[in-house]
């Protein structure tokens, strides 16, 4: 795919994620409604920011179709033009005023995805990536951090909407814990990731995550000189499978998949 089509496009993305970020920030009383569970919540804001992010990406690209959290909006995930949309990640963050949640946004063409961008507006925070160029914050390029998990932080997510897996999860995370510097639970899988790919954890693993929760960062992470695959090892799939996730340094990731098979 042609090099200023990508370059153009994730530039859209930015400027589209940034004004649609406008309505987290402006947001005061935030009420919740439960799907799946009491953990799994949604808002007006998740929907809202949702349909405006379709919009404009659509007016950017007509052709375009959607794999999104919200609302069955599930196309064709081998389409020529997908975007692939969490409109936030980290909801109970955001109702509960806890300012740790981002809007994320991956493109992807005949199942590979190809430009990321992903937004902390709290921060003023912007990832970005295109493949086979880079990834970047605010512009400048990042890195992993490639070294052992005796050197570094580790970033976890507990899977809440599936808590038969806790018992596995946390049987990891305290060997992990042995080992590493220290570990962190900061509820937005995107953002873990984007973590990993700035080099300030060197690693971040989960049991279960949805594809909109990692698309992005799988894509910041690779670019960044990182490893993402399954926690059996395996590469992460463009699918709606929901699979493990083990993302970061080469170093770190080998460890955590070791821990994992004992």
């Amino acid at each position: 795919m042609q090099e200023a089509f990508l370059i153009n496009l994730c530039e859209n993305m930015e400027r589209i994620e940034r004004q649609a970020a406008g309505l987290l920030l402006e947001a005061r009383s935030v009420s919740a409604q439960c799907k799946s569970g009491q953990r799994d919540l949604v808002t007006e804001y998740d929907q809202r920011v949702q349909e405006r992010l379709m919009a404009q990406l659509r007016a950017c690209l007509p052709e375009a179709r959607f794999f999104c959290e919200e609302n069955d909006q599930q196309d064709d995930l081998g389409a020529e033009h997908l975007f692939i949309i969490d409109p936030i990640d980290g909801t109970m963050n955001f109702v509960r005023h806890m300012n740790h949640s981002c809007l994320s946004v991956a493109y992807a063409s005949r199942g590979r995805v190809l430009a990321a961008a992903v937004y902390n507006p709290y921060v003023d925070e912007m990832f970005t990536a295109i493949r086979g160029q880079g990834a970047r914050l605010n512009g400048q390029p990042i890195h992993v951090e490639d070294k052992p998990l005796a050197e570094t932080l580790v970033c976890f997510g507990t899977s809440p909407y599936h808590p038969q897996l806790a018992d596995e999860s946390f049987r990891l995370l305290r060997k992990v814990f042995d080992i590493s510097l220290d570990v962190r639970r900061q509820g937005s899988a995107e953002l873990d990731l984007c973590s990993a790919a700035a080099g300030r954890a060197g690693v971040y693993f989960e049991a279960c995550v949805s594809l909109w929760d990692y698309a992005a960062g799988m894509l910041l992470v690779e670019e960044a000189g990182g490893i993402c695959r399954t926690l059996e090892g395996k590469e992460l799939p463009l699918d709606a499978s929901k699979p493990s996730i083990v993302a970061g340094g080469a170093a770190a990731v080998a460890e955590v998949l070791a821990l994992a098979e004992a």
